[in-house]
């Protein structure tokens, strides 16, 4: 099972490099299941297996009896799953880089009393606080305010918060990412977002404050978020079915 899981992960970079290499221009059909499974030497369900993974990281899109698509240079929110900003830099052509403005390690009694209750965690559980700015080609895209459980990552070195956080997180800390309760808010940057995101003051932006749990419900972080609206696109996809998670909306005062 270990060695299929290292051949999976390993494919899928094999992959992901011929994206970021260039050698498939947003909007290419990439290489078929078929090709890879002869190319790689797998099976066919293997390949599917990568296909499906690049796809659910935003690099590639799945057009219904066309094939497979490189996807267009846009950086987009996909609010029906989870999907790192490293991949979605990557996806939409753009080298992704994060300048890290804050690391340092608190408590909830030392710093927010409120995020015990987010973080389901005591008031003197040691906690990871993270300021980012992700940047796309050298633009500063995104700014977030992070606190993180350590107990349950102790490999997110300082070192570690300059990267992708969801890699440090599945690959070196092992953790089962199973989604994120999020609400979005259109706001106006104050001076300090506005500051870090590169724009001028009251700029339209996106804030999204989201809980990002590991085995269905334990809290691993909780995050303030903020999105360039010039820059990020959310977009979402509508089933015609009913749902017994209904989306829910709040008219603000």
């Amino acid at each position: 099972m270990a060695a299929d899981n290292t051949f999976h992960q390993n494919l899928v970079e094999d992959l992901r490099a011929l994206i970021r290499a260039g050698n498939f221009v947003p909007g290419a059909k990439f290489i078929t299941e078929r090709e890879i499974a002869e190319r790689y030497k797998t099976s066919r369900p293997t390949a599917n297996k990568a296909l499906s993974s690049l796809v659910s990281a935003g690099m590639l899109e799945v057009r219904r009896g066309v094939g497979t698509f490189v996807r267009e240079n846009v950086l987009d929110y996909d609010l029906e799953r989870l999907v790192s900003f490293t991949d979605k830099s990557s996806a939409a052509g753009k080298k992704p880089g994060t300048e890290l403005v804050e690391y340092r390690k608190t408590t909830a009694n030392d710093s927010q009393p409120e995020m015990a209750a987010k973080l389901k965690v005591s008031g003197d559980e040691l906690l990871i606080y993270l300021e980012r700015i992700r940047l796309a080609d050298r633009v500063p895209v995104i700014f977030e305010r992070r606190y993180v459980v350590a107990r349950l990552c102790p490999q997110m070195t300082k070192s570690a918060a300059k990267g992708s956080l969801y890699q440090c997180w599945t690959e070196k800390c092992a953790l089962n990412i199973t989604g994120a309760d999020e609400t979005i808010h259109a706001i106006n940057a104050t001076k300090v977002e506005a500051k870090h995101l590169g724009v001028a003051p009251g700029t339209a932006c996106f804030k999204i404050i989201a809980i990002g749990h590991v085995d269905a419900q334990t809290p691993l972080w909780h995050e303030e978020t903020y999105y360039r609206a010039d820059v990020y696109t959310f977009r979402n996809r509508i089933s015609g079915r009913a749902s017994s998670h209904a989306a829910m909306g709040q008219i603000a005062e």
